[in-house]
């Protein structure tokens, strides 16, 4: 066996593990680490219509948001308007830190809050205090052009008082997002539910909370 013969096979084994490295390699640096978003710190309250609202409805029952199915996990959902409106897509790598029909809620009440108003459970005594229910239609973000997108809430509210409904608003806010990815429609979609508090709060301050 000649030298040429012998380096031969090694020469194809050194090949195969450095092929074998590579591959491993590129496979590495496919897998990206799933990214986590919230709606951050709330920020002050700046509209003027809040202080009215407290003092129209100082404590309020606050039930849990209830909307699509599809809103009860943490994944973010996408929409690609201008190619088919129809579809809903899902970010592979990027989710909320919770269910969005529960970050809406807790947003909500701390604004509540915020304007000094008592913000109640259904666990809690609440004999005489006004309730307040929202479903939830649509919280996407969605693409209107390859690279323009909005963070797009639709949803609605009704307040009742011992069974009785005394009023029902629908809302609905649509903030562009800084960015076409899922960071700037976590950030376009977090402003469009302060949007629609603020909102809520304004709406608040108008509804006839008196006995009949």
């Amino acid at each position: 066996m000649t030298a040429y013969s012998l380096r031969s096979p090694i020469r194809s084994l050194l090949a195969l593990a450095a092929s074998s490295l590579l591959l491993a390699g590129c496979a590495s640096n496919k897998t990206q680490e799933t990214m986590t978003y919230d709606f951050g710190p709330v920020a002050p309250l700046q509209a003027t219509a809040p202080a009215s609202a407290a003092a129209n409805v100082p404590a309020l029952v606050v039930m849990d948001f209830t909307g699509p199915s599809a809103l009860e996990n943490e994944r973010m959902f996408y929409r690609l308007v201008y190619a088919d409106a129809l579809q809903a897509r899902t970010y592979a790598h990027s989710r909320w830190a919770n269910e969005p029909l529960q970050m809406l809620t807790q947003r909500v009440k701390a604004r509540l809050a915020q304007s000094g108003m008592k913000v109640l459970s259904a666990t809690d005594a609440s004999t005489g205090v006004p309730l307040l229910r929202v479903e939830v239609d649509d919280f996407v973000h969605a693409f209107s052009g390859v690279n323009q997108s909005e963070g797009q809430i639709t949803l609605r509210a009704s307040l009742f008082s011992d069974h009785r409904l005394l009023d029902q608003r629908s809302f609905s806010r649509t903030t562009p997002a800084p960015s076409a990815d899922a960071p700037g429609g976590a950030r376009a979609l977090a402003a469009s539910t302060d949007a629609v508090a603020s909102d809520i709060l304004a709406w608040l301050a108008t509804v006839d909370t008196r006995k009949r």
